[in-house]
């Protein structure tokens, strides 16, 4: 047992490095990094999708894509006009720092205000690894359960913010916006909470304006 621990621990401490190295990149280059993490279908695409088109005027942003097998997200990602770069981890439940550091070689990073990197859909592993980011930003759709930071505290423990995203389903599903919101912030107390709806745009100015936010002070 203690050898398995020693290996999980040495794993996780070459990741930290190499996104401390991450880190000092996007530190020089005033680049804003967020991990975009969800369940499969919580629509971390989607909020990319209407974020790159809504905000390209404002600033310039890339994309780096994860996913288990094809490229199906990044040409969506893609099509609006943004730099978007994917990964196939063939298997893997997440990103890693050197996974990103690779992906770097196929971005023109001069320039760019923020870093989006979409995460493989898991609400356990990519909470794990660190890859660079500045903030980690959680989804969590009205069509999942409202007990999710509860049964999976630790992504939200770490998380900036919580998007509850398909508002404009909570007709239709068994949701309770406050009980979601209360397993987040008795996790995290420092967590944002923002409901809105990515197909709609219901609300999205708020995410919009934490963007901004965040944005002036890496500058």
């Amino acid at each position: 047992m203690s050898q398995e621990v020693t290996i999980v621990r040495n794993v996780l401490e070459a990741n930290d490095r190499l996104a401390e190295e991450l880190r000092v990149t996007f530190k020089e280059k005033k680049i804003l990094c967020l991990n975009l993490m969800s369940s499969p279908g919580a629509g971390k695409t989607t909020l990319l999708e209407r974020t790159l088109t809504d905000l390209k005027d404002e600033f310039k942003m890339a994309v780096i894509e994860g996913d288990l097998q094809t490229d199906n997200d990044a040409q969506r990602v893609a099509a609006t006009g943004a730099q978007a770069v994917q990964v196939n981890t063939e298997g893997g439940c997440h990103l890693d720092s050197g996974m990103v550091l690779d992906s770097l070689k196929a971005l023109d990073l001069e320039g760019v205000d923020i870093l989006f990197v979409e995460n493989v859909g898991n609400l356990v592993c990519p909470a794990e690894f660190e890859v660079g980011e500045d903030y980690k930003v959680t989804l969590l759709s009205v069509a999942e359960g409202d007990d999710k930071p509860e049964k999976y505290p630790l992504m939200f423990h770490i998380s900036a913010v919580m998007l509850l995203n398909k508002i404009d389903l909570l007709p239709y599903v068994d949701f309770d916006l406050d009980k979601a919101s209360a397993h987040a912030t008795k996790l995290n107390k420092d967590i944002e909470v923002m409901p809105i709806s990515a197909r709609t745009g219901e609300n999205m100015e708020t995410w919009y304006a934490w963007l901004r936010e965040k944005r002036a002070e890496k500058l």
